[in-house]
């Protein structure tokens, strides 16, 4: 039973994590390139505390972040310690790192987590990938970090390596989809304003009794309170590459996912015009997710 892990990145959703683990009574030693956040000096310092067998969650943005940080990981940690990718890596490079660690007896268990800021209170949708032995064993950090109420709400061991992630990847497609989809719900109620004079009150009516109700959908009127003609932001909408992955992967595999598809594109066509719209999918992304936005010209 893990009773103390390591947690590398200390950024909006790790340092939220860390707060979680500790109130369900886990030690976690975390550590973070800024030393006002971390507990220790170092990854070499992270692994020394560490009781073993040990337990390390990588939280850092995929690609190199990801890739350095395992990579160092590889040569201090040792034979039945663990490794937890949290990020959102394109699920092949989960295999090969595992494939990699593997050799040195060290597992790796890659996991998808969904929930942004508002994890730390409401708790984190986490999908894994990974060994039974290893996923059985990290237990209790994911019954810490999932919602209350039943194991499969908000858990999943969906399969090998790279199952995670690529359930993950799917989960930010569909999205992709919902956000556009009241986002241009938005649009048109904006369009008609001669007849529909409370844009904000509409959207507010929907989120109780609809079948359109959801967590989305108070978010975007969340976003409206605060601002009703979303007037402080840009237009512009970032991608993180996880819906480039899943129309990659619809591609591959046959499988026609024009919603999917078409939003991707819209936020490439965010970046070149002005759109209501992207305003509307630019602060749902702010609201759930802390992400950055641009300010209006």
């Amino acid at each position: 039973m893990v009773t103390h892990m390591g947690l590398v990145g200390l950024g909006r959703m790790g340092s939220n994590m860390r707060e979680r683990l500790r109130r369900a009574g886990i030690e976690v030693t975390g550590y973070d390139p800024r030393p006002e956040v971390s507990d220790v000096p170092s990854l070499a310092a992270l692994v020394e505390a560490l009781p073993a067998p040990r337990v390390v969650w990588v939280m850092v943005p995929a690609g190199e972040p990801t890739r350095g940080v395992v990579d160092e990981l590889g040569t201090l940690l040792e034979d039945g310690d663990v490794v937890v990718e949290g990020g959102n890596s394109h699920y092949p490079e989960d295999q090969a790192r595992a494939a990699e660690l593997g050799e040195r007896g060290i597992g790796y268990v890659d996991v998808g987590v969904s929930g942004g800021i508002w994890g730390l209170e409401n708790g984190y949708g986490l999908m894994c990938g990974g060994a039974d032995a290893d996923v059985e064993r990290l237990m209790p950090v994911f019954d810490a970090l999932r919602p209350e109420g039943p194991r499969d709400e908000g858990f999943v061991h969906a399969g090998r390596v790279g199952a995670g992630h690529f359930a993950k990847m799917v989960h930010n497609g569909i999205e992709y989809g919902l956000m556009q989809a009241y986002a241009e719900g938005y649009e048109l109620l904006t369009a008609k304003e001669d007849v529909v004079t409370d844009v904000h009150g509409t959207m507010k009516a929907w989120s109780r009794g609809t079948v359109v109700r959801s967590w989305l959908l108070d978010l975007m009127v969340k976003a409206l309170e605060a601002d009703p003609d979303l007037a402080a932001i840009d237009d512009w909408v970032d991608d993180s590459g996880e819906g480039r992955w899943t129309v990659d992967e619809a591609i591959d595999n046959a499988v026609p996912l024009p919603v999917i598809s078409a939003a991707l594109f819209s936020r490439f066509q965010s970046r070149q015009t002005q759109s209501p719209a992207m305003k509307a999918v630019a602060a749902l992304r702010q609201q759930f997710g802390g992400h950055a936005v641009r300010p209006a010209e």
